[in-house]
């Protein structure tokens, strides 16, 4: 079904663009929508990365206050719960290959070889696991992995290792939470996610106004997430790189591209979270395992010059010539890029997570705290160490650039461009391997983000046929918004959009992590595991 798909989407793109784009490049359709987004991009970006009060004047660097909300949040949950990031790294891994699963079924059921976890969920552990990480793991392990060396130079991938780890900690608290205050329908469908725990989990603290009110915030802002970080990203790249391999020229080219993707991804939405699961079980392992041997192949080619990368990431990260101010300037680019990769501590997976079939919240809290590692501490760095490797000391391009743009052979690439061209270097072939990708990176990414803004939305707008609808057709345009888009708006409206998320969530995750103690608790004690220490 992948190489099916894969090869639809190539052929496709050749044959409709070259045939198409020539006709229409007199409407210049990709920098009329650009000139109309970049704005409100700006606007938006500004608001919510601004600087928490008097840290330029003690630091000489400026931190936005969702960073710093980010990190403590997670150094925090890492402490509380004993390191569970580290301790439970085993445990998590059986749960995905199901050795656990008896414990969700009552004596009864088992006696009877019954299984009646379809009304505790839609499906199964990995199958959660593969939706939350084809939402994670895109095109953010690419392009901004590239994005975050270009700006601030191989120190930031250190950073990016470390939000990784402690974000961890945080997946496994707002996930669990996920399905503790999940919603389960008569007929079996799960609504779910942080709107959930907070109008739920505040109205047992005794704040019910206060729950509601974030809850309808958080809402609001993942559907907003759900059209940048989780679409318009995903589309600008993918169109960008498959411009740049076919050669397509004409003011409307990603336009096109952007339509095309808009009408697979709207055949894939249609069908809900069964098929979104039933889709990305399939392609997310094939995808990342693609990915990963193609960066094996290059850093074990490379071998020799692993260690030079990995002590050029760590004199970087920690560099006293740049002083404190440049120290934090490459943290702030790592955690921030870390940050958009993995979503942790921004609620957005616990989503696709509640959907589990579980009646134990803290078994799929465990599974997902398995994302972050997948997508920042292993992908991201294989990609930053290509990248690094690629450029050596300076010698291809100059780190620093604020944009993210730099130069390779006299021309100016940015995002997944900096990455194709370390690809190209050492793989002959890696021209069509990279855009299949980029494009499958981004395609399982918006249709798993489609479902975290559909409950979203429907939470807000209720839970209807023609709120249903609505939505997607919305979604959907914000591919062509995204692939006709200039990457540097586009990524700072999704990046803004997807840390406003940590808001609303984060004061959440604050204020019920108790119950997750209890949770992992029980679920220890179930599968006969000892618990955590009181």
């Amino acid at each position: 079904m992948v190489a099916l798909t894969s090869k639809i989407i190539s052929f496709y793109s050749c044959f409709m663009l070259s045939s198409i784009s020539s006709s229409i490049q007199e409407l210049d359709l990709d920098e009329r929508i650009n000139q109309a987004f970049t704005p409100i991009a700006n606007w938006w970006e500004a608001l919510i990365l601004h600087s928490f009060p008097g840290t330029e004047y003690l630091f000489g660097q400026s931190i936005p206050t969702i960073i710093i909300l980010l990190v403590g949040g997670a150094l925090f949950f890492t402490l509380y719960f004993g390191f569970v990031n580290i301790r439970r790294f085993s445990t998590s891994v059986k749960i995905v290959m199901g050795k656990y699963d008896s414990v969700d079924r009552s004596q009864e059921e088992k006696k009877n070889n019954v299984n009646k976890d379809s009304k505790e969920g839609e499906v199964s552990h990995f199958q959660a696991l593969a939706t939350a990480v084809s939402g994670t793991v895109g095109n953010g392990n690419i392009a901004g992995v590239a994005l975050a060396i270009a700006v601030g130079g191989p120190g930031a991938t250190f950073w990016m290792i470390l939000c990784g780890l402690l974000g961890m900690s945080t997946k496994f608290v707002e996930c669990t939470l996920g399905v503790k205050y999940r919603d389960v329908s008569e007929d079996g469908v799960v609504y779910g996610g942080p709107m959930y725990y907070l109008a739920k989990g505040f109205k047992e603290k005794g704040f019910v106004k206060i729950g509601k009110i974030l809850a309808v915030i958080f809402a609001l802002l993942c559907i907003g997430a759900s059209f940048g970080g989780g679409n318009a990203a995903q589309s600008n790249q993918a169109a960008m790189q498959l411009v740049n391999s076919f050669g397509l020229t004409g003011g409307s080219a990603r336009t096109i591209i952007g339509i095309i993707m808009m009408i697979f991804v709207g055949i894939i939405i249609i069908g809900g979270i069964k098929r979104i699961a039933s889709v990305t079980e399939k392609i997310v392992p094939f995808m990342a395992l693609m990915y990963v041997a193609a960066c094996l192949y290059i850093i074990l080619g490379n071998i020799t010059f692993v260690d030079d990368a990995f002590a050029m990431i760590f004199k970087q990260a920690f560099n006293p010539q740049a002083g404190l101010g440049g120290l934090l300037g490459v943290l702030i680019t790592g955690f921030r890029r870390a940050a958009f990769s993995n979503e942790a501590g921004a609620g957005s997976a616990s989503i696709a997570h509640s959907a589990v079939k579980t009646k134990y919240p803290a078994s799929e809290g465990l599974v997902a705290l398995l994302e972050p590692f997948i997508d920042t501490v292993v992908i991201c760095t294989m990609t930053a160490l290509v990248i690094i490797i690629f450029n050596g000391d300076n010698t291809v391009f100059n780190y620093g650039g604020l944009d993210g743009k730099v130069l390779i052979d006299g021309m100016q690439v940015e995002g997944a461009g900096i990455t194709a061209a370390a690809f190209s270097k050492y793989i002959s072939f890696s021209g069509p391997f990279l855009t299949m990708a980029v494009v499958l990176f981004a395609i399982s990414t918006m249709i798993s983000w489609s479902y975290y803004g559909l409950q979203s939305w429907m939470f807000v707008f209720g839970k209807s046929k023609i709120s249903d609808l609505s939505y997607k057709i919305l979604f959907l345009i914000f591919i062509v918004i995204g692939a006709a888009g200039d990457m540097s708006s586009v990524w700072a409206f999704s990046d803004a959009m997807i840390l406003a998320l940590v808001f609303p969530n984060m004061i959440g995750l604050l204020l019920l992590y108790p119950k997750v103690r209890d949770e992992l608790s029980n679920y220890l004690t179930a599968i006969g595991v000892s618990s955590p220490s009181k």
